[in-house]
Protein backbone atom coordinates (compact mmCIF):
# COMPACT_ATOMS: atom_id res chain seq x y z
CA UNK A 1 0.00 0.00 0.00
CA UNK A 2 1.14 3.54 -0.83
CA UNK A 3 -0.03 5.90 1.91
CA UNK A 4 0.52 9.57 2.78
CA UNK A 5 1.69 8.98 6.34
CA UNK A 6 3.80 12.15 6.38
CA UNK A 7 3.94 15.41 4.43
CA UNK A 8 1.22 17.75 3.17
CA UNK A 9 -1.39 14.99 2.78
CA UNK A 10 -0.70 13.34 6.13
CA UNK A 11 -4.23 14.20 7.30
CA UNK A 12 -5.51 11.93 4.53
CA UNK A 13 -3.29 9.03 5.63
CA UNK A 14 -3.75 9.48 9.40
CA UNK A 15 -6.32 6.66 9.61
CA UNK A 16 -4.36 4.17 7.52
CA UNK A 17 -2.42 2.56 10.38
CA UNK A 18 -5.68 1.97 12.29
CA UNK A 19 -7.32 0.45 9.22
CA UNK A 20 -4.29 -1.66 8.25
CA UNK A 21 -3.96 -3.09 11.77
CA UNK A 22 -7.52 -4.39 11.58
CA UNK A 23 -7.11 -5.70 8.06
CA UNK A 24 -3.97 -7.60 9.06
CA UNK A 25 -5.85 -9.25 11.92
CA UNK A 26 -8.69 -10.23 9.58
CA UNK A 27 -6.31 -12.04 7.19
CA UNK A 28 -3.91 -13.42 9.79
CA UNK A 29 -5.02 -16.94 8.85
CA UNK A 30 -4.99 -16.23 5.14
CA UNK A 31 -7.62 -15.40 2.55
CA UNK A 32 -9.89 -18.16 1.19
CA UNK A 33 -10.36 -17.85 -2.56
CA UNK A 34 -11.99 -20.54 -4.67
CA UNK A 35 -11.40 -23.24 -2.07
CA UNK A 36 -7.72 -22.39 -1.62
CA UNK A 37 -6.22 -20.51 1.31
CA UNK A 38 -3.66 -17.85 0.40
CA UNK A 39 -1.28 -16.19 2.84
CA UNK A 40 -1.56 -12.40 2.74
CA UNK A 41 1.41 -10.10 3.27
CA UNK A 42 0.64 -6.39 3.60
CA UNK A 43 3.45 -3.91 2.94
CA UNK A 44 2.85 -0.22 3.61
CA UNK A 45 5.12 2.46 2.15
CA UNK A 46 4.99 6.14 3.12
CA UNK A 47 5.08 8.28 -0.02
CA UNK A 48 5.65 11.40 2.10
CA UNK A 49 2.88 13.14 0.10
CA UNK A 50 5.43 13.68 -2.66
CA UNK A 51 5.16 12.52 -6.31
CA UNK A 52 8.89 11.74 -6.52
CA UNK A 53 8.87 9.71 -3.32
CA UNK A 54 5.70 8.00 -4.54
CA UNK A 55 7.62 6.82 -7.60
CA UNK A 56 10.46 5.54 -5.40
CA UNK A 57 8.06 3.69 -3.08
CA UNK A 58 6.18 2.24 -6.06
CA UNK A 59 9.43 0.88 -7.53
CA UNK A 60 10.10 -0.86 -4.22
CA UNK A 61 6.66 -2.46 -4.21
CA UNK A 62 6.80 -3.50 -7.86
CA UNK A 63 10.44 -4.46 -8.43
CA UNK A 64 11.74 -5.51 -5.01
CA UNK A 65 8.66 -6.72 -3.13
CA UNK A 66 7.00 -8.04 -6.30
CA UNK A 67 3.52 -7.22 -5.01
CA UNK A 68 0.50 -8.80 -6.69
CA UNK A 69 -1.72 -5.76 -6.09
CA UNK A 70 -1.02 -2.16 -5.11
CA UNK A 71 -3.54 -0.02 -3.24
CA UNK A 72 -3.17 3.70 -2.63
CA UNK A 73 -5.37 6.37 -1.07
CA UNK A 74 -3.21 9.16 -2.51
CA UNK A 75 -4.79 9.54 -5.92
CA UNK A 76 -3.08 12.88 -6.44
CA UNK A 77 0.54 11.69 -6.27
CA UNK A 78 -0.02 8.15 -7.55
CA UNK A 79 -1.36 9.26 -10.92
CA UNK A 80 2.12 10.00 -12.31
CA UNK A 81 5.20 7.79 -12.39
CA UNK A 82 3.75 5.22 -9.96
CA UNK A 83 0.77 4.50 -12.20
CA UNK A 84 2.97 4.48 -15.30
CA UNK A 85 5.27 1.92 -13.66
CA UNK A 86 2.34 -0.28 -12.66
CA UNK A 87 1.00 -0.21 -16.22
CA UNK A 88 4.42 -0.85 -17.74
CA UNK A 89 5.21 -3.77 -15.43
CA UNK A 90 1.71 -5.21 -15.52
CA UNK A 91 0.95 -4.85 -11.80
CA UNK A 92 -2.69 -4.12 -10.92
CA UNK A 93 -3.12 -0.89 -8.98
CA UNK A 94 -6.22 0.67 -7.40
CA UNK A 95 -6.18 4.29 -6.25
CA UNK A 96 -8.67 6.69 -4.71
CA UNK A 97 -9.09 10.07 -2.99
CA UNK A 98 -8.71 12.27 -6.06
CA UNK A 99 -11.53 13.19 -8.48
CA UNK A 100 -11.56 10.73 -11.34
CA UNK A 101 -11.18 13.48 -13.95
CA UNK A 102 -7.80 14.48 -12.50
CA UNK A 103 -6.69 10.85 -12.55
CA UNK A 104 -7.81 10.27 -16.15
CA UNK A 105 -7.07 13.58 -17.85
CA UNK A 106 -3.95 14.22 -15.78
CA UNK A 107 -2.52 11.08 -17.38
CA UNK A 108 -3.58 12.21 -20.86
CA UNK A 109 -6.28 9.55 -20.90
CA UNK A 110 -9.87 9.59 -22.06
CA UNK A 111 -13.11 8.19 -20.58
CA UNK A 112 -13.42 5.65 -23.40
CA UNK A 113 -9.76 4.65 -23.46
CA UNK A 114 -8.74 3.27 -20.08
CA UNK A 115 -5.32 2.05 -18.92
CA UNK A 116 -3.63 -1.37 -19.00
CA UNK A 117 -3.42 -2.24 -15.28
CA UNK A 118 -4.37 0.81 -13.22
CA UNK A 119 -7.82 1.57 -11.80
CA UNK A 120 -9.36 4.34 -9.76
CA UNK A 121 -12.52 5.20 -7.87
CA UNK A 122 -13.67 8.46 -6.38
CA UNK A 123 -16.24 11.19 -6.83
CA UNK A 124 -16.37 13.12 -10.08
CA UNK A 125 -15.29 16.75 -10.21
CA UNK A 126 -18.29 17.43 -12.46
CA UNK A 127 -20.59 16.11 -9.72
CA UNK A 128 -18.79 18.32 -7.19
CA UNK A 129 -19.28 21.41 -9.35
CA UNK A 130 -22.99 20.69 -9.75
CA UNK A 131 -23.27 20.07 -6.01
CA UNK A 132 -21.64 23.41 -5.24
CA UNK A 133 -23.90 25.42 -7.52
CA UNK A 134 -27.00 23.55 -6.25
CA UNK A 135 -26.03 24.47 -2.69
CA UNK A 136 -25.38 28.12 -3.56
CA UNK A 137 -28.53 28.44 -5.69
CA UNK A 138 -30.58 28.05 -2.54
CA UNK A 139 -28.96 31.13 -0.97
CA UNK A 140 -29.24 34.87 -1.57
CA UNK A 141 -25.82 36.00 -2.84
CA UNK A 142 -24.39 38.43 -5.38
CA UNK A 143 -23.38 35.36 -7.48
CA UNK A 144 -19.72 36.41 -7.50
CA UNK A 145 -17.47 33.43 -6.78
CA UNK A 146 -13.83 33.91 -5.84
CA UNK A 147 -11.51 30.94 -6.30
CA UNK A 148 -8.17 29.95 -4.78
CA UNK A 149 -6.23 26.98 -6.16
CA UNK A 150 -3.08 25.22 -5.06
CA UNK A 151 -0.81 24.07 -7.86
CA UNK A 152 -1.72 20.36 -8.07
CA UNK A 153 -3.23 18.03 -10.64
CA UNK A 154 -6.58 17.84 -8.83
CA UNK A 155 -6.79 21.63 -8.41
CA UNK A 156 -5.90 22.22 -12.05
CA UNK A 157 -8.71 19.86 -12.98
CA UNK A 158 -11.10 21.91 -10.84
CA UNK A 159 -9.96 25.14 -12.46
CA UNK A 160 -10.00 23.88 -16.06
CA UNK A 161 -12.00 26.30 -18.22
CA UNK A 162 -13.29 23.59 -20.54
CA UNK A 163 -14.24 20.89 -18.04
CA UNK A 164 -13.94 22.43 -14.57
CA UNK A 165 -15.80 24.64 -12.13
CA UNK A 166 -15.79 27.71 -14.45
CA UNK A 167 -18.12 25.87 -16.85
CA UNK A 168 -20.79 25.28 -14.18
CA UNK A 169 -20.39 28.80 -12.83
CA UNK A 170 -21.10 30.29 -16.23
CA UNK A 171 -24.07 27.98 -16.84
CA UNK A 172 -25.61 29.02 -13.52
CA UNK A 173 -25.06 32.75 -13.99
CA UNK A 174 -22.12 33.15 -11.60
CA UNK A 175 -19.14 35.44 -12.18
CA UNK A 176 -15.73 34.06 -11.24
CA UNK A 177 -12.90 36.03 -9.68
CA UNK A 178 -9.98 33.62 -10.20
CA UNK A 179 -6.90 34.45 -8.12
CA UNK A 180 -4.76 31.89 -9.96
CA UNK A 181 -2.60 29.06 -8.62
CA UNK A 182 -0.37 29.27 -5.56
CA UNK A 183 2.66 27.13 -4.78
CA UNK A 184 2.27 24.35 -2.21
CA UNK A 185 4.71 26.05 0.17
CA UNK A 186 2.92 29.42 0.02
CA UNK A 187 2.02 31.04 3.35
CA UNK A 188 1.11 34.58 2.28
CA UNK A 189 -2.31 35.12 0.68
CA UNK A 190 -2.36 38.91 0.90
CA UNK A 191 -2.59 39.39 -2.86
CA UNK A 192 -5.35 36.82 -3.31
CA UNK A 193 -7.41 38.33 -0.48
CA UNK A 194 -7.04 41.84 -1.92
CA UNK A 195 -8.24 40.57 -5.28
CA UNK A 196 -11.26 38.84 -3.71
CA UNK A 197 -12.24 41.94 -1.73
CA UNK A 198 -11.75 44.12 -4.79
CA UNK A 199 -13.96 41.79 -6.81
CA UNK A 200 -16.80 42.04 -4.25
CA UNK A 201 -16.77 38.25 -3.87
CA UNK A 202 -19.77 36.75 -2.02
CA UNK A 203 -18.81 33.06 -2.30
CA UNK A 204 -15.38 31.47 -1.88
CA UNK A 205 -14.44 28.23 -3.60
CA UNK A 206 -11.42 26.43 -5.05
CA UNK A 207 -9.17 23.58 -4.00
CA UNK A 208 -6.39 23.39 -1.37
CA UNK A 209 -5.08 21.46 1.61
CA UNK A 210 -6.11 22.19 5.23
CA UNK A 211 -2.87 23.97 6.12
CA UNK A 212 -3.29 26.31 3.15
CA UNK A 213 -6.85 27.20 4.05
CA UNK A 214 -6.08 27.78 7.73
CA UNK A 215 -3.43 30.33 6.80
CA UNK A 216 -5.63 31.92 4.14
CA UNK A 217 -8.77 32.14 6.31
CA UNK A 218 -7.00 33.67 9.28
CA UNK A 219 -5.40 36.27 7.01
CA UNK A 220 -8.80 36.87 5.35
CA UNK A 221 -10.40 37.55 8.74
CA UNK A 222 -7.67 40.03 9.58
CA UNK A 223 -8.35 41.85 6.31
CA UNK A 224 -12.15 41.89 6.62
CA UNK A 225 -13.03 39.41 3.88
CA UNK A 226 -16.48 37.99 4.84
CA UNK A 227 -18.23 35.99 2.10
CA UNK A 228 -21.71 34.49 2.50
CA UNK A 229 -20.51 30.96 1.75
CA UNK A 230 -17.18 29.13 1.77
CA UNK A 231 -17.23 25.86 -0.16
CA UNK A 232 -13.71 24.69 -0.93
CA UNK A 233 -12.59 21.23 -2.03
CA UNK A 234 -10.05 19.51 0.19
CA UNK A 235 -9.58 21.36 3.50
CA UNK A 236 -12.88 20.45 5.16
CA UNK A 237 -12.57 16.67 5.05
CA UNK A 238 -11.13 16.73 8.56
CA UNK A 239 -12.66 17.99 11.83
CA UNK A 240 -9.16 18.91 13.05
CA UNK A 241 -9.01 21.53 10.29
CA UNK A 242 -12.18 23.15 11.64
CA UNK A 243 -11.03 22.93 15.23
CA UNK A 244 -7.82 24.72 14.25
CA UNK A 245 -9.95 27.61 12.96
CA UNK A 246 -12.00 27.94 16.15
CA UNK A 247 -15.11 30.08 15.69
CA UNK A 248 -13.94 30.92 12.14
CA UNK A 249 -14.58 27.29 11.18
CA UNK A 250 -18.31 27.45 11.90
CA UNK A 251 -20.34 27.19 8.68
CA UNK A 252 -17.69 25.92 6.25
CA UNK A 253 -19.36 23.82 3.55
CA UNK A 254 -17.95 21.01 1.45
CA UNK A 255 -18.48 18.00 -0.72
CA UNK A 256 -18.85 14.89 1.45
CA UNK A 257 -17.30 11.64 0.25
CA UNK A 258 -18.28 9.73 3.36
CA UNK A 259 -20.33 10.33 6.49
CA UNK A 260 -21.46 7.95 9.26
CA UNK A 261 -25.06 9.00 8.59
CA UNK A 262 -25.00 7.47 5.10
CA UNK A 263 -26.88 4.14 4.72
CA UNK A 264 -23.94 1.98 3.60
CA UNK A 265 -22.29 -1.16 5.00
CA UNK A 266 -18.87 -2.74 4.70
CA UNK A 267 -18.63 -5.84 2.52
CA UNK A 268 -15.58 -6.83 4.56
CA UNK A 269 -16.83 -6.56 8.16
CA UNK A 270 -20.58 -6.08 7.80
CA UNK A 271 -20.34 -2.85 9.80
CA UNK A 272 -22.55 0.09 8.99
CA UNK A 273 -20.90 3.44 8.35
CA UNK A 274 -21.98 4.54 11.83
CA UNK A 275 -20.55 1.41 13.46
CA UNK A 276 -17.20 1.90 11.74
CA UNK A 277 -17.04 5.53 12.91
CA UNK A 278 -18.06 4.58 16.46
CA UNK A 279 -15.36 1.89 16.67
CA UNK A 280 -12.72 4.34 15.47
CA UNK A 281 -13.77 7.00 17.97
CA UNK A 282 -13.88 4.51 20.83
CA UNK A 283 -10.44 3.11 20.01
CA UNK A 284 -8.64 6.38 19.32
CA UNK A 285 -10.61 9.05 21.18
CA UNK A 286 -10.48 11.07 17.95
CA UNK A 287 -13.40 12.13 15.79
CA UNK A 288 -14.08 10.21 12.59
CA UNK A 289 -12.80 11.64 9.32
CA UNK A 290 -13.98 11.15 5.76
CA UNK A 291 -10.80 9.24 4.74
CA UNK A 292 -11.71 6.65 7.39
CA UNK A 293 -14.49 5.30 5.19
CA UNK A 294 -12.47 5.72 2.00
CA UNK A 295 -9.42 3.86 3.35
CA UNK A 296 -11.63 1.06 4.64
CA UNK A 297 -13.38 0.77 1.27
CA UNK A 298 -10.02 0.53 -0.53
CA UNK A 299 -9.38 -2.78 1.19
CA UNK A 300 -12.92 -3.89 0.42
CA UNK A 301 -12.27 -3.29 -3.27
CA UNK A 302 -8.85 -4.94 -3.12
CA UNK A 303 -10.10 -8.13 -1.47
CA UNK A 304 -13.14 -8.26 -3.76
CA UNK A 305 -10.78 -8.07 -6.73
CA UNK A 306 -8.64 -10.92 -5.40
CA UNK A 307 -11.66 -13.06 -4.63
CA UNK A 308 -13.07 -12.44 -8.09
CA UNK A 309 -9.87 -13.42 -9.88
CA UNK A 310 -9.66 -16.86 -11.46
CA UNK A 311 -6.06 -16.94 -10.23
CA UNK A 312 -5.20 -14.38 -7.50
CA UNK A 313 -1.48 -14.89 -8.21
CA UNK A 314 -1.86 -13.93 -11.88
CA UNK A 315 -1.72 -10.20 -12.61
CA UNK A 316 -3.91 -10.35 -15.70
CA UNK A 317 -6.53 -12.32 -13.82
CA UNK A 318 -6.60 -9.70 -11.04
CA UNK A 319 -6.80 -6.92 -13.62
CA UNK A 320 -9.76 -8.59 -15.32
CA UNK A 321 -11.46 -9.08 -11.97
CA UNK A 322 -11.18 -5.35 -11.14
CA UNK A 323 -12.49 -4.39 -14.58
CA UNK A 324 -15.61 -6.51 -14.02
CA UNK A 325 -16.04 -5.61 -10.36
CA UNK A 326 -19.27 -4.35 -8.82
CA UNK A 327 -19.26 -4.18 -5.02
CA UNK A 328 -21.28 -2.52 -2.25
CA UNK A 329 -18.92 -0.89 0.23
CA UNK A 330 -19.01 1.31 3.31
CA UNK A 331 -18.78 4.35 0.98
CA UNK A 332 -21.61 3.08 -1.23
CA UNK A 333 -21.86 1.06 -4.45
CA UNK A 334 -18.77 0.97 -6.66
CA UNK A 335 -19.25 -0.26 -10.22
CA UNK A 336 -16.22 -0.63 -12.46
CA UNK A 337 -17.99 -2.91 -14.93
CA UNK A 338 -20.91 -0.61 -15.72
CA UNK A 339 -19.08 2.71 -15.44
CA UNK A 340 -19.20 5.23 -18.32
CA UNK A 341 -15.49 5.80 -17.66
CA UNK A 342 -13.13 2.88 -18.33
CA UNK A 343 -11.04 1.72 -15.36
CA UNK A 344 -13.03 4.03 -13.05
CA UNK A 345 -15.86 3.51 -10.57
CA UNK A 346 -17.68 6.75 -9.78
CA UNK A 347 -18.48 7.25 -6.11
CA UNK A 348 -21.62 8.96 -4.85
CA UNK A 349 -21.40 12.18 -2.86
CA UNK A 350 -23.49 14.54 -0.73
CA UNK A 351 -23.09 18.16 0.38
CA UNK A 352 -22.34 19.06 3.98
CA UNK A 353 -21.78 21.99 6.33
CA UNK A 354 -19.66 22.01 9.48
CA UNK A 355 -21.52 23.46 12.48
CA UNK A 356 -20.28 24.12 15.98
CA UNK A 357 -21.95 21.96 18.60
CA UNK A 358 -23.10 23.30 21.96
CA UNK A 359 -22.76 20.18 24.08
CA UNK A 360 -21.60 17.64 21.53
CA UNK A 361 -18.97 14.95 21.89
CA UNK A 362 -16.74 16.97 19.55
CA UNK A 363 -16.56 20.73 18.79
CA UNK A 364 -17.89 20.42 15.21
CA UNK A 365 -20.44 18.24 13.45
CA UNK A 366 -20.72 17.70 9.70
CA UNK A 367 -24.42 17.82 8.74
CA UNK A 368 -25.78 16.79 5.34
CA UNK A 369 -27.37 19.76 3.56
CA UNK A 370 -27.64 18.45 -0.02
CA UNK A 371 -28.38 14.97 -1.39
CA UNK A 372 -25.89 15.35 -4.23
CA UNK A 373 -25.79 12.15 -6.30
CA UNK A 374 -26.65 9.85 -3.38
CA UNK A 375 -30.43 10.10 -3.17
CA UNK A 376 -30.30 10.36 0.64
CA UNK A 377 -32.40 12.88 2.53
CA UNK A 378 -30.54 15.98 3.84
CA UNK A 379 -30.65 16.47 7.60
CA UNK A 380 -30.24 20.28 7.59
CA UNK A 381 -30.18 23.39 5.40
CA UNK A 382 -27.13 25.37 4.32
CA UNK A 383 -26.88 28.40 6.62
CA UNK A 384 -25.31 31.62 5.26
CA UNK A 385 -22.21 32.75 7.12
CA UNK A 386 -23.77 36.16 7.83
CA UNK A 387 -26.42 34.44 9.97
CA UNK A 388 -23.78 32.43 11.79
CA UNK A 389 -21.70 35.55 12.46
CA UNK A 390 -24.66 37.58 13.74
Amino acid sequence: MLASISGLRSDFGAVDSWIVERVQKSVANGLDIGGTNYAVEIIVKDNQSDPNQTAVAARDLVLREKCDLILTDDGDNSSGAAAELADARGVPMISTLSPWEAWVFGRHGAPDKGFPFTFHYCIGAGDVFKLYTDMWNGMQTNKKVGTIYMDSAAARGFADRQHGLPVLLQKNGYTEVNTGFFQLNNDDFTNQIAELIGGDVGILSGSCYPNHFATFWNQAAQNGFQPEAVTVAGPFLFPSALEGLGDLGDGMSTEVLWNPALPYKSSMTGQSARELADEFEQDTGAQWTQPLGISHSLWEVGFAALRGASDPKDNKSIRDSIASLKVDTVVGPLDFAGSPVKNVAIQKLVGGQWRKTKDGKFPFELVIVNAGTSGVTPTAELVPLSKIRS
